[in-house]
């Protein structure tokens, strides 16, 4: 099976796949070589000492003559030594081997255990079953990985000034990023079992600017029946296929524009995720969230209450030994008060306005891979998409730090991108994306008058080319052409190195 009973796949540090797959677990046999020797030792050793108990019997049973001397009893007691010499070293020997053959045993009962409990990094738990995932994670306690990142940058726009045209910006991982060389960003994770019911995980990313942040914090549980899976705290929501895998893991330099657009680089909750697995052979997945609803496109509202709740389902499975896919579907309810955004009105103006109201999304997405028979260390495929759409409506105030108009508001734009990646031969992989936008239709109601409209869509091509020397580091070259500016072509070139210090395990499929 390419997908496990988990619905994820074995990828090592850096999202190399894996090619091990999940065995049935079978009664552990002694090895044959051993057996052998064992009982042909031993039935060499029975023969012998038969051989000089009969010989000793004889000599007992012989007719005592006027000739028999003290020689032969001597004889005798020479024999009988001799029988319980060779008792004693038999028996020191097949304790001997009886131990030696508990030792093999033991070494192949552990050795698929060990396999199966190999550590694994803050996007999963080691395993469902307690005693396994406790062994496994307090191996190393805490688990400590570091991914160490960095960028060189050569854009021919200033990224100062990019935008989307025709959408309000918002978040803080949006754009190019800055020119020349920068750090990227780079990650510190700890993670460990807490105890028998629940699994923990901090991740901090340092950025480029040296604001260290909590990427993730939770714990999740590791024991519920029937399926479920509870994490609580801070987490990457299950909204889509590309926002719950960490930067690192990425194809290429940055995020799809959709992404940027509409949950401002990635949507973090803040609160609870319910997740059941169905005890079927097809993966299907079904989970809720609800948090804060602090990220983009929410804000902070100041409300005891949810300000967010989603919902998303996965499936997917195998096509023959050779290939696997996944897909799913997830829509996202969230609410923002005085969302405040800087925009150059119609009469080419800077000014900030703020929008209240509601922003429900979809998200569709899929995911396809080849490995010439479930092997993936040489060559391998993947084909990879997602679309968004977003409804908002509510209240737009414009220019809030003057004359404060408030007035309606209504949108619905969308959004997709679609990407190949192609690893033709080990280390060595090639791939290429295209994001498009759809502005679609946006209704400032009284303000119309005040803001520009358009129906431009925003559009990027990249290629990449990334070696990996081994599977933890690796060296990306990615050439785009961005047309996020209407009537703007702004040729990049980045080049990227990412390197994984200490444990690290799988990520998702």
């Amino acid at each position: 099976m390419l997908i496990h009973s988990s619905g994820r796949e074995g990828l090592d540090a850096l999202g190399h796949v894996a090619t091990a797959r999940p065995t049935s677990q079978r009664p552990h046999q002694p090895m044959p070589s051993l057996a052998r020797t064992m009982a042909f030792s031993a039935i060499g050793l029975l023969a012998t000492v038969a051989q000089h108990a009969q010989g000793a019997q004889a000599a007992q049973a012989a007719p005592t003559s006027t000739a028999a001397t003290s020689s032969d009893a001597q004889t005798v007691s020479e024999l009988r030594r001799q029988i319980d010499d060779m008792r004693r070293q038999y028996e020191a020997r097949l304790k001997e081997m009886e131990a030696r053959l508990d030792q093999v045993q033991q070494a192949q009962a552990s050795a698929p255990a060990a396999a199966s409990t190999a550590p694994a990094s803050p996007d999963q738990p080691v395993a469902d079953n307690a005693s396994s995932s406790v062994s496994a994670a307090n191996g190393f306690n805490p688990m400590v990985s570091v991914i160490l990142s960095g960028t060189y940058a050569s854009l021919s726009k200033d990224p100062g000034t990019w935008q989307l045209s025709g959408f309000i910006p918002g978040g803080d991982e949006i754009g190019p990023g800055q020119r020349g060389f920068s750090l990227g960003e780079s990650e510190l994770s700890l993670s460990a079992n807490i105890d028998p019911w629940w699994y923990g995980a901090l991740t901090l990313s340092v950025a480029a600017d040296d604001k260290i942040a909590a990427e993730e914090a939770f714990v999740q549980s590791t024991s519920l029946p029937e399926g479920l899976k509870l994490k609580v705290g801070r987490f990457f929501s299950g909204l889509g296929y590309l926002n719950e895998q960490h930067a690192h893991t990425w194809d290429f330099v940055d995020a799809p524009l959709a992404y940027q657009a509409f949950l401002g680089g990635q949507y973090k909750q803040e609160g609870v995720q319910l997740k059941w697995l169905a005890p079927t052979d097809q993966f299907i997945e079904l989970g809720a969230e609800s948090g804060n609803g602090h990220s983009f496109p929410g804000n902070d509202r100041n409300r005891n209450s949810a300000g967010s709740v989603s919902l998303f389902a996965h499936t997917g499975g195998d096509v023959g030994d050779s290939h696997s896919w996944r897909a799913g579907l997830a829509w996202l309810n969230t609410k923002a008060k005085d969302r405040s955004w800087d925009a150059v009105d119609a009469a080419d103006q800077s000014v900030s306005n703020a929008f209240t109201g509601n922003s429900r999304m979809w998200v569709a997405d899929g995911v396809w891979k080849w490995a010439p028979n479930g092997n993936a260390k040489v060559t391998n495929f993947k084909l990879q998409g997602e679309y968004f759409r977003r409804t908002e409506s509510g209240e737009v105030v414009y220019d809030t730090g003057n004359v404060a108009t408030p007035g309606d508001y209504r949108s619905a734009q969308s959004g997709w991108y679609l990407q190949g990646i192609y690893q033709f031969t080990t280390g060595w992989r090639a791939g290429v994306r295209h994001d498009e936008l759809d502005s679609g239709s946006v209704d400032y109601g009284l303000n119309t008058a005040n803001f520009v409209l358009t129906d431009y869509k925003p559009k990027r091509d990249s290629l990449m080319l990334d070696w990996s020397p081994s599977e933890f580091s690796r060296w990306r070259l990615q050439v785009s052409n961005d047309r996020s500016r209407g009537g703007i072509n702004d040729r990049q070139l980045f080049l990227q190195y990412q390197m994984s210090l200490g444990a690290h395990g799988a990520h998702s499929y």
